[in-house]
């Protein structure tokens, strides 16, 4: 059997885990579990997929808003570029979304939320604020910051 590390020990020695290593990681796993099934139910209460919801927040989020290419969608959806157009075409079928030629370049096509599409991607996240506000000790539990910070020193091996 392996060594145990004390109680409360942020850390393992270099290279070792403690019980408090996995016990952080698989907390914050299932808080994120916990926090996307929500999420995916607040979709799907609201009448749209979880795979839509997510392309609205990441259109509405990324910083080429409010005109995002079908590209950079099918990168963040991590997605092939037929794929996010099919979703997006669905989305506009919808009402959610506006998808217009590209004044530089009409060869591409950019999109942005409509009324509708932000009004329904306002209503999902306020919800799931509030929820990961609940996971927020699960999340952000200071001895996994703490392990992740650890992990990421320059120059240690």
């Amino acid at each position: 059997m392996g060594t145990v590390y004390p109680p409360g020990a942020a850390t393992a020695p270099k290279g070792r885990l403690s019980d408090v290593d996995y016990r952080d990681q698989a907390d914050f796993r299932c808080a994120l579990r916990i926090f996307l099934r929500f999420s995916e139910e607040q979709a799907r209460r609201l009448g749209i997929t979880p795979q839509q919801h997510f392309m609205l927040l990441v259109i509405r989020g990324h910083r080429s808003y409010p005109g995002v290419s079908i590209g950079e969608v099918a990168d963040s959806l991590q997605i092939r570029h037929h794929a996010a157009s099919l979703l997006v075409d669905r989305a506009v079928r919808r009402k959610l979304l506006i998808r217009e030629e590209d004044p530089n370049d009409r060869r591409r096509a950019l999109v942005t939320l409509t009324s509708d599409g932000q009004d329904l991607l306002d209503r999902i996240t306020l919800a799931n604020r509030s929820e990961l506000g609940s996971l927020d000790t699960m999340l952000f539990r200071r001895s996994f910051i703490e392990a992740l910070r650890a992990s990421n020193v320059p120059g240690e091996e």
